[in-house]
């Protein structure tokens, strides 16, 4: 019997819809996508080479910001192409096993992505808190641990998400309302008992949002006392303004995983749950390079220079 439903699951194609009921909007979407993406790209890596070229910017706070910006690139390019696919052919159709291969990947840079945004939480408690101890608190190897811990903590969570996919079943070929192989989709689309599944998920997801959030807001409620007891005005300044790149970049992933996963699906329609996701999956990631380079003098000041030099070379 266990061999039937594999050999049904291994023959299911699932067609995805994607923003197919919106035919006129097909090629505006495109366009709006494809620059999207593009400017995703350019910025999370052009971020990730400002960092590595400039000594300026060897600090525990970039070294993390390289790597989310890594994260963020790789996340995008691991669906966006296929929505930029689905939205100018009519054949939107993608094999079980692909589904589940865009599903890894998308998981373990979702999951890595929170541990990420709370060691960027613990680096700024650690610099604003106590600034005298920055430097041995926060050594190189402690953020090389941190950064080891995210990336684990992703693919060990994205592994055992899959696994309580690989023991559904899938009988037919199915169409599935969303352009991107989230859990939910292979939950709605099982035709076998989804209760570990669904226990699973529970698990992963909240304990992950949970402990995350926690660290993340415990840190924030120390940083915030500290900054009410500075006596100078510049201080509080400079110390606000070192936190909110990180904290916006917070706000918009944890409020935009926390109401499409931890509000029940009833309260949600097709058509919201498909604009959260392109939110948080294709807009976020060109988001964060774009916060933390606007906000980030640093940054700017590294940028201009590579402006200048190239001005100068040419």
């Amino acid at each position: 019997m266990v061999s039937t439903d594999k050999n049904q699951s291994s023959e299911v194609i699932f067609i995805l819809l994607g923003f197919s009921e919106y035919p006129d909007l097909q090629v505006p979407l495109f366009l709006l996508f494809l620059a999207i993406y593009a400017t995703s790209v350019v910025g999370n890596v052009g971020m990730i080479v400002i960092i590595k070229i400039s000594p300026k910017l060897h600090t525990p706070m970039y070294f993390f910001l390289s790597h989310l910006s890594f994260v963020d690139f790789f996340y995008s390019t691991i669906v966006t192409p296929k929505l930029l696919e689905n939205l100018i052919v009519e054949d939107r159709s993608i094999s079980i096993k692909g589904c589940i291969t865009q599903f890894f990947f998308a998981a373990a840079c979702v999951m890595t992505e929170m541990v990420m945004l709370a060691a960027m939480a613990y680096d700024r408690l650690v610099a604003i808190c106590y600034p005298l101890l920055y430097s041995v608190s926060m050594s190189p190897k402690l953020c090389s641990l941190l950064v080891t811990v995210a990336y684990s903590w992703g693919i060990t969570s994205s592994i055992i998400l899959t696994y309580s996919i690989l023991v559904l079943s899938f009988c037919e070929t199915k169409t599935i309302d969303n352009f991107v192989c989230e859990y939910l989709v292979f939950l709605s689309v099982s035709c076998s008992d989804k209760h570990f599944s669904e226990i699973i998920l529970f698990i992963f997801v909240n304990l992950s949002a949970i402990c995350t959030l926690i660290i993340i807001l415990s840190s924030y409620i120390f940083i915030f006392v500290t900054i009410l007891k500075m006596h100078s005005a510049s201080g509080r300044h400079k110390a606000f303004s070192t936190c909110a790149s990180h904290l916006t970049a917070v706000t918009i992933f944890y409020g935009t995983i926390l109401f499409l996963y931890c509000i029940p699906n009833s309260t949600n329609s097709g058509l919201v749950v498909k604009v959260g996701s392109v939110f948080y999956i294709v807009v976020i990631p060109m988001l964060n390079p774009i916060i933390y380079s606007l906000r980030n003098k640093d940054v700017q000041e590294t940028f201009r220079k590579l402006m200048d030099l190239k001005i100068i070379s040419q």
